[in-house]
C-alpha cells in the first residue's frame, strides 16, 4: 500500500475504487442451477449440496434445540457478551417503529398504518469466519418489527461454531437451518419439506448467496445485494494514523476482496497511516487475507488536494462503512450524503457498530449507499395507507377529480365520483336532511 494523488487516478485506477460489484456473474449460472434444483427436490437437494460444498453429512436440518443448547453452553463471558450486544442492538431498533396515524385534512381523514411480514428468512454467514454478529443483526430487527416467524439459515459443519448459535438463540429466531450458500437461499425462498418458505430474505453472505438473491428476487423480496466489506476513512492533519490504520486492517481481515480506503488531505498523515498499515498488519492471524485486501486495487491511501476534494471523493465512493477522523468532523459529515453508517471521532471503531453500539452492520455495498440505507426495522414492515372522505370532503375533490380522470380517458372514474354526489343529493332530499327540514315544513 502506497500513497496516491486524487488528481492522478487513471481511468482504470478510478473503476477499480468506484466501480465495485460484489463478483456475482461468474457464478450466476453455477447458482441458478443450485436454486432451481432445491425448489424443484427440496431436501434432498439440500442435503446433497452441503456434501458437495461443506463437505458435511446434514442429518436433521432443522437444529434449533441445537442453537439452545448452545446458548447454555458458551462461557459464561461469552453469553454476557452475546446478551449486552443483543440489549444494545434491539434498544437502537426498537426506536425505529413507526406509530400508525391518522390526521383531518379538511373533510379527508388520511393516514397510514405499519404492519409486519409474516415469515422472513435471516441468513448467518459461516466459512473463513464465524459471524454470531449478524445473527443479532438480521433476527433482531426482524422480531423488533412484530414479524411471527423469523427462520435463520447457517452452513453446516462438523461442529457448528458454538457461539453463532447461541447468537441465534438469544437473538429470538423462531428456527434454525443447518444449510449454507445458494441452497439456503433458495430453501428459504420456495421451502422445502423442513424448511418453511419465507416472503423475504435477508443477511450477508458470499457471491454465491448473494447470487442466489439477484435469482430469487421477485419471486420473494431481498434485502439488497451486498458485495465484499469496505471501509473509507476521511481523515485531516488532527487525525491519529494509529487508529485509522487500525480500521482498515480491520477491515481487511474479513475478505482477501475486501476494499480499504483513506483519504486525507495532509501528506504527512498519509505517509503515517501507510506506515502504520504495514506495521500493524504483520503478523496478524488471518495476515494472507488482510495482506491481499491492501495489495488490491480498490485499496490505497489517497491524497487530496483540500478537504474539499476529500468530500467530493467520499461521495462518489459511498462507502459501507464511513469513519471521519477530523477537527470537523461535524461540519464535514453535513457534507456527505452516501454512506451506509457513519463513526465519528478517533474514539469509535469500525468494530463498535459492528458487534455492540446497537447500529446495524448489514449495510449496502458497491456504492449502494447513493440509493438505499442498511438494514433496520422498515426492512420488515408493509406500510399501508387508510383514508376516508365525507361528503363534504368529496365535494371539494370533485372537480379535480373527474377533470383528471376524463383527461386520462378513465370516465367510469369520474362517474364513481358523480354517482356519490348525485345520490347522496338525492337521499338526503328523500329524507330531508339536504335542507334540514326533517319535520316536512
Amino acid at each position: 500500500m502506497n500513497v496516491r494523488e486524487i488528481a492522478d487516478l487513471g481511468p482504470d485506477e478510478r473503476d477499480a475504487l468506484f466501480e465495485r460489484d460484489a463478483g456475482i456473474e461468474a457464478v450466476r449460472s453455477d447458482v441458478r442451477d443450485i436454486v432451481d434444483r432445491v425448489s424443484t427436490e427440496g431436501d434432498v437437494a439440500v442435503r446433497e449440496f452441503c456434501r458437495e460444498f461443506d463437505d458435511v453429512e446434514v442429518g436433521n436440518l432443522d437444529i434449533t434445540d441445537e442453537a439452545e443448547r448452545a446458548y447454555d453452553a458458551v462461557d459464561d463471558d461469552v453469553r454476557e457478551a452475546i446478551d449486552t450486544a443483543a440489549d444494545n442492538i434491539r434498544e437502537f431498533h426498537e426506536r425505529q417503529v413507526p406509530d400508525d396515524w391518522r390526521e383531518e385534512f379538511d373533510g379527508r381523514e388520511l393516514g397510514r398504518r405499519y404492519r409486519p411480514l409474516d415469515r422472513v428468512g435471516v441468513y448467518a454467514p459461516g466459512g473463513t469466519a464465524a459471524y454470531p454478529s449478524s445473527a443479532l443483526m438480521g433476527v433482531i430487527p426482524a422480531k423488533v418489527a412484530g414479524v411471527d416467524h423469523v427462520a435463520v439459515a447457517t452452513p453446516p459443519a462438523d461442529e457448528i461454531n458454538p457461539v453463532t448459535l447461541a447468537a441465534i438463540h438469544a437473538a429470538g429466531a423462531d428456527v434454525v437451518y443447518s444449510v449454507g450458500g445458494a441452497q439456503a437461499i433458495s430453501a428459504l425462498a420456495y421451502g422445502t419439506e423442513t424448511v418453511k418458505a419465507t416472503q423475504k430474505v435477508v443477511g450477508p453472505g458470499n457471491k454465491w448467496v448473494t447470487a442466489a438473491k439477484a435469482e430469487v428476487r421477485g419471486d420473494v423480496e431481498i434485502d439488497f445485494l451486498a458485495g465484499p466489506s469496505e471501509i473509507l476513512v476521511v481523515a485531516d492533519e488532527s487525525a491519529n494514523p494509529s487508529f485509522v490504520a487500525a480500521d482498515l486492517v480491520a477491515q481487511a481481515e474479513h475478505d482477501t476482496d475486501a476494499s480499504v480506503v483513506a483519504v486525507t488531505d495532509d501528506e504527512a498523515t498519509a505517509e503515517a497511516i501507510v506506515e502504520e498499515v504495514e506495521r500493524q498488519a504483520d503478523g496478524r492471524e488471518r495476515a494472507d487475507i488482510v495482506a491481499e485486501a491492501l495489495d488490491s486495487d480498490a485499496s490505497g491511501v489517497f491524497l487530496a488536494r483540500s478537504m474539499s476534494e476529500a468530500v467530493l471523493f467520499a461521495e462518489e465512493y459511498a462507502a459501507e462503512h464511513l469513519t471521519i477522523q477530523a477537527r470537523d468532523d461535524e461540519e464535514l459529515l453535513d457534507r456527505i450524503s452516501n454512506a451506509g453508517s457513519v463513526f465519528l471521532g478517533p474514539y469509535t471503531p469500525v468494530a463498535a457498530g459492528d458487534y455492540a453500539s446497537g447500529t446495524n452492520h448489514v449495510l449496502p455495498t458497491n456504492g449502494g449507499a447513493k440509493l438505499y440505507g442498511g438494514l433496520s426495522v422498515d426492512t420488515f414492515l408493509r406500510s399501508t395507507t387508510v383514508q376516508r372522505l365525507d361528503r363534504e370532503g368529496l365535494d371539494g375533490l370533485a372537480s379535480t377529480i373527474t377533470t383528471l380522470a376524463e383527461a386520462e380517458g378513465l370516465e367510469a372514474h369520474a362517474e364513481s365520483v358523480r354517482r356519490r354526489l348525485d345520490d347522496a343529493g338525492a337521499h338526503d332530499d328523500a329524507t330531508g336532511d339536504a335542507t334540514g327540514d326533517g319535520d316536512g315544513e
